[in-house]
Formats: structure tokens, C-alpha cells, sequence
């Protein structure tokens, strides 16, 4: 599959935690070696009442039960958003290969916006980082998710 595939995967969870009133972010596992799909999540910080629970925390978390391992040294991660600060440092700390992300985030990104971590002395481990994958098609969610949400509030 193409980064483009994987980032549609991603794209169709983040529509899916629409229908929970979650901030629309879709994310996969991949192991870059054979293709797998490790792992796919949404957010579920509002339906769980965890503000950790981000898509990418619990990809991590999932990925390294089922692989019964603490980094995940040949995975790629696939999410529709610029990760955050904390999303950031555990993607340094799982040690994951390749981040691909479709759009950018000017407010709390920390990839390549805000505090740019994986460019600080204090980072362990940079995966490769390419963004603006679906780019368009990722940041419209997000758009329409937050447009919905001034309606009706």
C-alpha cells in the first residue's frame, strides 16, 4: 500500500470518532517491513475522560501489547494530524521508524510547528517525519468537525 492507502485507513477512523464527539484523528501501525496494519485508533479522550488518550498514545500502547514489546523500532505510524507535544515525545520513546502525518498544526503541533521536539538536544530518538499526506482531506475533517461543533453549541 502507499502512504496515501494508509493515510485513508487513518482518515476513516478519524470520521468514525466523529460519531463520539471526539476530535476527528485517525492513526495506524504499519510495520514498515511486511505492510501490517499493527494497529488502528482513533482519539477517545472525551468518550473515555482521559486526556492522554490520543489516536497515537493508543496505537503505542495497543502496538506494544500485541508485539509484547516496549519500542517498535521497524513501525511506521500513519495519523491525520500534526502530533502534539506529548504525542511527540512518545513516538521518540517507542522508538517508531517513520511518522507520516496528513495536516499540519499551526496550534499544537510539535513536529514540525511549536516546540519542533524531535529538533531539541533533549529528544532520545527523531523518526523520519513526512507531512501533508491527504493534507487537504485531513484538515477539511477537522474544519467541519470544529464548524458543527460552534453550531450547535
Amino acid at each position: 500500500m502507499t502512504p496515501e492507502e494508509y493515510m485513508q485507513k487513518a482518515l476513516n477512523l478519524a470520521k468514525i470518532s466523529t460519531t463520539q464527539d471526539e476530535i476527528p484523528v485517525g492513526c495506524l501501525i504499519v510495520d514498515s517491513a511486511t505492510g501490517e496494519i499493527i494497529t488502528s485508533t482513533h482519539n477517545l479522550s472525551q468518550h473515555s475522560e482521559d486526556a492522554t488518550a490520543h489516536a497515537e498514545i493508543l496505537a503505542i500502547r495497543q502496538a506494544c501489547q500485541i508485539l509484547k514489546q516496549n519500542r517498535l523500532w521497524d513501525m511506521d505510524m500513519y495519523v491525520t494530524l500534526e502530533p502534539c507535544t506529548m504525542c511527540a515525545s512518545a513516538i521518540s520513546f517507542a522508538r517508531i521508524k517513520n511518522l507520516y502525518f496528513g495536516a499540519y498544526d499551526e496550534k499544537g503541533g510539535a513536529v514540525i510547528n511549536g516546540v519542533k521536539f524531535y529538533e531539541q538536544k533533549t529528544c532520545h530518538h527523531k523518526p523520519n517525519v513526512v507531512g501533508g499526506i491527504l493534507e487537504e482531506k485531513c484538515s477539511q475533517i477537522l474544519k467541519d468537525f470544529f464548524k458543527n461543533k460552534r453550531i450547535k453549541d
